[in-house]
């Protein structure tokens, strides 16, 4: 067995309690064997022979679960800094899009890409990823929009996921916009993506989830509801980019065809909420592309007081969210959506967890749980997210084994 001892202060973030609640322990311990945790609290009260483990010194450090990034776009080619400086000029999102920017920009550099050079920038970002402290990643497609070109990004995460360490959950989004080529005929494109792209990716079990981009400049609340129907009949779990410009109602469809979240959500009404909460469907919030679309967040507040579970991601992509540091996201949670940095905590770990269907295995530091954590280089959670600074992350463990570190040597 090994033992993780003189830990400053263990936040477990256990599922039960409020959003708020990670159940913090001072000066605990943490045993785990075999990649499973077998028992987290304080150290005075360890119930194993400290001889019969391996022990290892936190240093007083913070010990965090593995953070979980629950909604990420991580293969793509090229970069939108153009874009970056025209929002800055005045253009909107949609005006970008239109004039062939957006996301169909990224299309073009996307489909010209190998699935090698894709794998190679992919292993690139899981690697300073994992410094940050994150160990599950959830990675959407959605930048090929051809059936060849979507099965090579997600046979790239699949790829990924099996070189590790980093887990991966792959997420179908042959949604996300309809491609140049079915401009004329968006039921051309539906009719692919039900009868041809669906049925592929579901015969190499290839994802876990079905998304789809609700959005007037995307698909409207027919096309979605029509497609998230037949995924669920072929066995996918469901998410929906829900409500990010407008007031679409993509949180409402959200609960009424039971995804297990709905994300953005920057313009989500009372009555989407109130659904949401009703269903049971995780809101996930993406402060750094309210940041980078100069865009009032997601409420937060109006989530959590409605009991709506909120989790924290990073949305990485190369135009509206170029930037993969989980941390920082967390930290613009509490400054932008006035959560506590415990909240923000939570909605990247067990929360997030459940925003992945993985809430059983991975997210919390309890007995019976994999054994993914990181130490932080903070007194407290709250001291953490406050001092903004590159990292603060001083060593990852996933499935029990140190991947990253930057600890003295002995």
């Amino acid at each position: 067995m090994h033992l993780l001892r003189n830990i400053g202060c263990l936040a477990t973030c256990r599922p039960d309690g409020a959003q708020g609640e990670i159940h913090e322990v001072r000066n605990a311990a943490l045993v785990w064997d075999d990649g499973t945790i077998r028992w987290a609290g304080p150290e005075d009260e360890l119930p194993f022979d400290r001889r019969s483990c391996h022990a290892f010194d936190a240093g007083g450090s913070l010990v965090v679960p593995g953070l979980v990034d629950c909604h990420t776009h991580l293969a793509f080619a090229g970069w939108r800094a153009d874009e970056f400086i025209q929002r800055i000029e005045g253009h909107g999102y949609l005006e970008i899009a239109e004039s062939g920017g957006g996301i169909l920009s990224t299309v073009r550099a996307t489909r010209a890409a190998t699935g090698e050079e894709l794998l190679d920038r992919c292993l690139s970002f899981a690697r300073r990823m994992i410094a940050l402290g994150v160990t599950t990643v959830e990675c959407k497609s959605g930048y090929g929009l051809t059936l060849a070109d979507e099965l090579k990004l997600l046979r790239v995460y699949r790829q990924l996921d099996r070189s590790g360490p980093l887990r991966i959950v792959s997420t179908f989004l042959g949604a996300h916009v309809v491609p140049p080529e079915y401009e004329a005929d968006r039921g051309g494109y539906l009719r692919s993506l039900t009868t041809e792209m669906l049925p592929a990716v579901r015969r190499e079990d290839l994802a876990t989830f079905c998304d789809v981009f609700v959005e007037e400049s995307a698909f409207t609340l027919d096309e979605a509801r029509a497609l998230l129907e037949t995924a669920r009949a072929l066995g996918f779990g469901l998410k929906i980019h829900a409500d990010q410009l407008t007031d679409g109602g993509g949180a409402r469809l959200a609960a009424d065809v039971g995804a297990v979240s709905a994300e953005h959500l920057e313009h989500v009404s009372d009555a989407g909420i109130d659904a949401m909460a009703q269903a049971g469907v995780v809101a996930v919030s993406l402060p750094l592309a309210a940041m980078y679309l100069n865009q009032d967040p997601l409420p937060a507040r109006r989530l959590i007081d409605a009991g709506v579970p909120v989790a924290v991601a990073t949305d990485f992509n190369p135009g509206t969210a170029p930037s993969f540091h989980l941390p920082f996201a967390m930290t613009l949670a509490c400054v932008r959506q006035r959560m506590t940095p415990a909240e923000a905590l939570k909605g990247a770990t067990i929360i997030a967890a459940r925003a992945v269907g993985m809430d059983d295995r991975i997210g919390s530091l309890e007995r019976g749980k994999v054994a993914d954590f990181a130490l932080i280089d903070a007194a407290d959670v709250g001291a953490w997210l406050y001092h903004l600074r590159p990292n603060a992350c001083r060593a990852t463990v996933i499935d029990g084994v140190p991947r990253w570190s930057d600890l003295p040597a002995g």
